[in-house]
C-alpha cells in the first residue's frame, strides 16, 4: 500500500460512513436555531470556484503565506485543501478535518495522489475538531458553519489548537441557517458567546461574507449565553 494511503487508512480506521450526531456534552449548550443537513463534499464545482476567484481572495485577505499551518474544518472534497497546500509550502501545514469518514476517505486518495506531503487528515467530531494542541495559524471555515450542530462546544475546543496571534477565517451566504448559510449578526453572536473577538469582515459577493476572528479568554461552558436566530 502507497505511504499515502497507509496514513489515510490509519487516520480512518474504525469509522463508520456517515457523520455521527453531536452529543451535547455536559456543559455546552445546543444552539437555538436551525442547523442546516450536511448533503455533499463540495459547494460547487471546482472550475466555477475558481472563475469566480473566492479562494484566492479569502488566502489573500486572510494573509496565508508559506510556513503558515492552516486547517480546514469542513475539508469536504479538498477543494481548499489543494490550494492551500500550495500556498503555504512544503515549509507549513495544512490540517484537513471533516467528520464524514468517507468525505475524508476520497480526499485522502486525492492528497496521495497528488503527493502532497504538507497535508495531515483529522477525523473530527461534532462537537471536536480534533486538531493537534498549539498546532494552528489558521482555522478556515467554508460554506459550511451552518451545518454545525454542535457551535459552542466545537468552537470552545477549537481554541486549543490555535497558536498564539491565530486566527479564524468563516466564509459563509447572509441567509438562514437552515438555507445553508449564516447571517453576520448570529455569527458574530455565537462567536463572542465562547470568546472570540470580531476583527473584520470582507464581502467576497453580493451575499458571500468573510469573518475574521481571533481568540480570546474562553468562559466556563457552564455560562455560556446562547443566540437567537
Amino acid at each position: 500500500m502507497p505511504a499515502g494511503l497507509a496514513l489515510v487508512a490509519l487516520l480512518l480506521a474504525g469509522s463508520g460512513q456517515t457523520a455521527p450526531p453531536a452529543p451535547q456534552r455536559p456543559g455546552f449548550p445546543a444552539p437555538d436555531r436551525p442547523v442546516s443537513a450536511i448533503v455533499s463534499d463540495q459547494w460547487s464545482d471546482e472550475a466555477s470556484r475558481d472563475d469566480a476567484g473566492e479562494a484566492s481572495a479569502v488566502m489573500r485577505l486572510l494573509g496565508v503565506k508559506p510556513g503558515m499551518a492552516v486547517a480546514d474544518i469542513g475539508a469536504g472534497r479538498g477543494y481548499y485543501v489543494m490550494r492551500l497546500s500550495k500556498a503555504v509550502g512544503p515549509s507549513g501545514r495544512v490540517y484537513a478535518q471533516d467528520i464524514v469518514p468517507a468525505y475524508l476517505a476520497r480526499l485522502g486518495q486525492r492528497v496521495a495522489k497528488a503527493k502532497l506531503d504538507n497535508v495531515t487528515l483529522v477525523t473530527g467530531t461534532a462537537d471536536d475538531p480534533k486538531l493537534p494542541p498549539g498546532s494552528i495559524d489558521l482555522a478556515l471555515m467554508v460554506h459550511m458553519y451552518h451545518e454545525i450542530s454542535a457551535p459552542y462546544a466545537l468552537l470552545w475546543r477549537l481554541h486549543d489548537a490555535l497558536r498564539p496571534g491565530a486566527r479564524v477565517g468563516i466564509v459563509d451566504s447572509d441567509r438562514p441557517t437552515d438555507s445553508h448559510g449564516t447571517p453576520p449578526k448570529l455569527l458574530d453572536c455565537e462567536m463572542a458567546a465562547v470568546g472570540y473577538r470580531f476583527v473584520a469582515r470582507h464581502a467576497l459577493d453580493a451575499a458571500t461574507h468573510l469573518s475574521v476572528y481571533a481568540p480570546g479568554e474562553r468562559p466556563v461552558p457552564e455560562t455560556i449565553r446562547v443566540c437567537k436566530a
